[in-house]
């Protein structure tokens, strides 16, 4: 729900949905506000899905933005080295310069007209003919070496400005998902209790009472013992612990405490490790959900997950065959 119509829930229609009685709005705004307590419900469980949707969003922009930032170092350290290299053959080439470049007629015939002999002007002519060879080398070597400064300061430049652009991608995509985490707190604060259970309930999952099997490796066992001690902490928006958690906050925590390094985000996270299927699942595998992928919980055996799901829910073991199940990878061996 954008914050436009949440401006537009009236009073009464907030008072209507927390008693869960049907109300009739007028009807220019029939089309944009929820009517009925179920109609609020929904809206909020969309809101949530959402959500769920724009901080993978924002955990992809951080990767893009790491990526291309250290692309624009990389560069720039590149630019650096070859404006160095460059500026070592400086001395050189001023030295050909000033010399009036030693492979010219001039300094042939200077040779002819100081020799002694026949063999002291070979001798001059030899060495005249190393130092040109020389600064043919040098002349060339700076040449190259120029192309490559040239070329080194554009990559730069060009990851740059890639850099700010997905800076830029960054911070409108944790804008939208602040604004839209507003309003859906505010949204669900005006629903009924039994309405906002009802809610968490689609887009978590039911608590249940953990029940974890035995872990197959000893890091899968450390990942889903770490991951159940965060049970009860609350959901944060780009948290990974140690005392609030994301849905890959919490998995990339979990797997951390094994050794077994994982990025903070869902997406990512279900493209590492195998495929597993549903009937192969295992304790310490991933589950993912919703296409694209926006959502990972970590199994526990039994049917179970443990998972971070939506703000104002708290971590929690729910059943794995809650909606939108997309998947499994199994990230240890």
């Amino acid at each position: 729900m954008t914050r436009t119509n949440t401006r537009r829930w009236t009073r009464t229609t907030a008072l209507a949905l927390t008693a869960g009685v049907a109300v009739v709005l007028s009807p220019s705004a029939a089309s944009a506000q929820p009517a009925t307590a179920d109609q609020a419900r929904q809206a909020v469980t969309d809101t949530a899905l959402k959500l769920s949707q724009l901080d993978e969003q924002v955990h992809q922009a951080e990767a893009t933005t790491a990526t291309e930032l250290a692309a624009a170092d990389a560069a720039a350290a590149t630019a650096a080295q070859a404006q160095a290299q460059l500026d070592a053959l400086e001395p050189q080439l001023r030295a050909i310069a000033q010399t009036g470049y030693v492979g010219t007629t001039r300094g042939r015939l200077a040779a002819f007209l100081t020799s002694g002999s026949a063999d002291d002007l070979i001798q001059q002519m030899s060495t005249l003919d190393q130092l040109a060879s020389h600064a043919d080398a040098v002349v060339a070597q700076a040449a190259a070496a120029r192309t490559v400064a040239e070329q080194a300061q554009q990559s730069a430049a060009d990851a740059a400005a890639a850099a700010t652009a997905a800076q830029a991608d960054l911070e409108a995509q944790q804008e939208t998902l602040e604004d839209e985490l507003a309003d859906y707190r505010a949204d669900f604060a005006r629903l009924s209790a039994v309405d906002q259970v009802r809610v968490q309930n689609v887009i978590s999952g039911p608590d249940v009472v953990a029940a974890p099997a035995p872990a197959p490796t000893a890091a899968a066992g450390v990942a889903v013992q770490t991951a159940l001690a965060q049970v009860g902490d609350m959901y944060g928006v780009g948290a990974s612990g140690p005392d609030s958690f994301d849905c890959s906050g919490l998995t990339s925590y979990a797997y951390a405490a094994a050794g077994v390094a994982l990025p903070h985000s869902s997406r990512a996270q279900s493209t590492m490790g195998v495929a597993v299927s549903r009937a192969d699942l295992q304790p310490g595998d991933l589950v993912f959900f919703y296409s694209p992928v926006s959502h990972v919980g970590l199994y526990i055996g039994n049917g179970q997950m443990v998972h971070a799901s939506v703000s104002g829910k708290p971590v929690a073991v729910t059943s794995v065959d809650k909606g939108g199940y997309v998947g499994a990878r199994r990230v240890t061996g």
